[in-house]
């Protein structure tokens, strides 16, 4: 089809064709009547279409194609038929599959983008209340000052209600931004017992598939870290014993410099093997100098002394991780979250994503609170990597991997239900995207439009398990 037509310029050429029959002609005055419009109307249309060599028209008003407009309109005439037969067969599926489900909701995209829900697979409830917060006098110039002044300085005060209420508003948020799936490291040091049951119960009363530990830590004493590691086990058993397909549990660790060798066995002997570990690993340099000052060893090589490693445990951060270390990570199926925006508020350093993902280790994306919505965090992961290796053409497929492949895989070490996809037989996470792209959009550029496009804010629908949540 070479001729750029109107859509009237279109019609017309469908009409003639269906009223000309074999003998490829008629009247103007037929077409008007055919039609039920002003023969006017017809006589000027039909001297446009003259104009573009599509039909012959003589001064009795007789036309009839030529060679290029038989062409033309007969390809478009089969363009409309299948069409005519994609929407067809639509509207017969539609029919039949509410007449399968006549009770099932049915949810209107807009003209949305339909996709699967995110995960995110590393963050901190506790934080979700401290936007806007100033703590007089708090000024850090280094990472233990953030730490210490601020995240310590909250959990420290947190209790029940405080920690119920930071569930309710993290998933909330999480919700409004397409997140359907989230790994928690919790920490409230003000009250710890039963206080990952409070968050499960959240989770469970707003539809969210939750993975959730106690961030055990000796920083505030043996009897508050014998109740963390407790914490830990209780829930662990409670899962058990639940067998509930949106609930999981791992045992979690807040950092190296903060666990003591006696802590670390102390762990592995309430986990006894029955799940994996949730622990930042060399998030900052104090965490290396630590275990090599007290230790001897790296943080990975501590890790793996004391049995904490293995394909279903998680090691946050890895900033600060060397070629050695990686190795050990690869080799026991460890895995990786990345937190960009994190990583760089904290002015800690940039994870060594391309070379981690080089060797095969499972590496995927997570938060760490600094924000719910993963689109931004998948920027900046783009951002920072080709920042940090002073390369503007790498990172692209590590990072949407990261994102929507990556995190679904470590969701299938936790959840029964397969995520991150659309198919018959999966987790019915879906979202609906509130986007209208400007350019083309397809599957083959759809990270591109997600990346410079789309923010989590333009989630208009969000549905966990077969369950409209937004």
């Amino acid at each position: 089809m070479q001729q750029a037509l109107s859509a009237s310029n279109i019609k017309y050429l469908l009409a003639l064709r269906s009223l000309c029959g074999p003998s490829n002609e008629i009247r103007c005055v037929s077409v008007a009547d055919a039609l039920g419009i002003s023969k006017a109307s017809v006589h000027a249309m039909m001297n446009a279409l003259k104009e573009k060599n599509l039909i012959e028209k003589n001064h009795y008003g007789m036309v009839h194609f030529t060679p290029e407009g038989r062409s033309l309109a007969d390809q478009y005439a089969a363009c409309y038929d299948v069409l005519a037969g994609y929407l067809h067969r639509v509207s017969s599926e539609e029919a039949a599959l509410r007449a399968k489900y006549p009770d099932a909701e049915i949810v209107d995209a807009k003209g949305g983008v339909i996709m699967p829900a995110f995960i995110n697979a590393h963050t901190h409830i506790y934080s979700a209340l401290a936007r806007g917060l100033s703590i007089v006098g708090n000024n850090p110039t280094n990472f233990y000052e953030v730490l210490d002044g601020t995240w310590w300085a909250i959990d420290r005060h947190l209790m029940m209600d405080g920690t119920k209420a930071s569930a309710t508003a993290l998933y909330i948020d999480s919700i409004k931004q397409g997140v359907t799936t989230v790994f928690d490291h919790h920490a409230s040091y003000g009250e710890i017992p039963g206080t990952l049951h409070t968050i499960a119960e959240e989770s469970k009363r707003l539809g969210l598939r939750s993975c959730l530990c106690y961030e055990v830590s000796d920083r505030d004493g043996e009897e508050k870290c014998l109740q963390a590691i407790k914490e830990n086990a209780d829930f662990i058993t409670e899962c058990e014993q639940r067998k509930d397909p949106m609930l999981a549990a791992m045992f979690g660790g807040h950092a190296l410099f903060t666990i003591s060798d006696k802590t670390f066995d102390r762990m592995v002997e309430a986990n006894n093997g029955r799940t994996g570990y949730h622990i930042h690993v060399s998030e900052g340099m104090n965490d290396v100098y630590d275990s090599l000052q007290n230790y001897g060893r790296r943080p990975v090589q501590r890790l793996q002394d004391h049995g904490i490693l293995g394909p279903k445990t998680i090691l946050g951060h890895c900033i600060h991780v060397n070629t050695a270390e990686m190795e050990i990570i690869k080799e026991t199926g460890t895995m990786v979250v990345n937190n960009p925006e994190s990583n760089m508020g904290n002015a800690i350093g940039i994870c060594p994503v391309l070379q981690l993902y080089k060797r095969g280790i499972l590496l995927g994306m997570g938060t760490d609170a600094y924000t719910n919505d993963m689109l931004e965090s998948l920027k900046v992961a783009l951002c920072s990597q080709r920042s940090q290796n002073c390369l503007p053409n790498v990172g692209w497929c590590e990072v949407t991997d990261m994102l929507f492949k990556n995190n679904a895989k470590i969701g299938a070490k936790y959840f029964p239900d397969q995520l991150g996809v659309l198919k018959a037989g999966a987790a019915a996470d879906i979202i609906v995207m509130d986007y209208k792209p400007f350019t083309p959009f397809s599957d083959a550029n759809i990270d591109g439009h997600m990346i410079f496009g789309m923010t989590g804010r333009q989630c208009q629908t969000t549905i966990a398990a077969g369950k409209t949540l937004m």
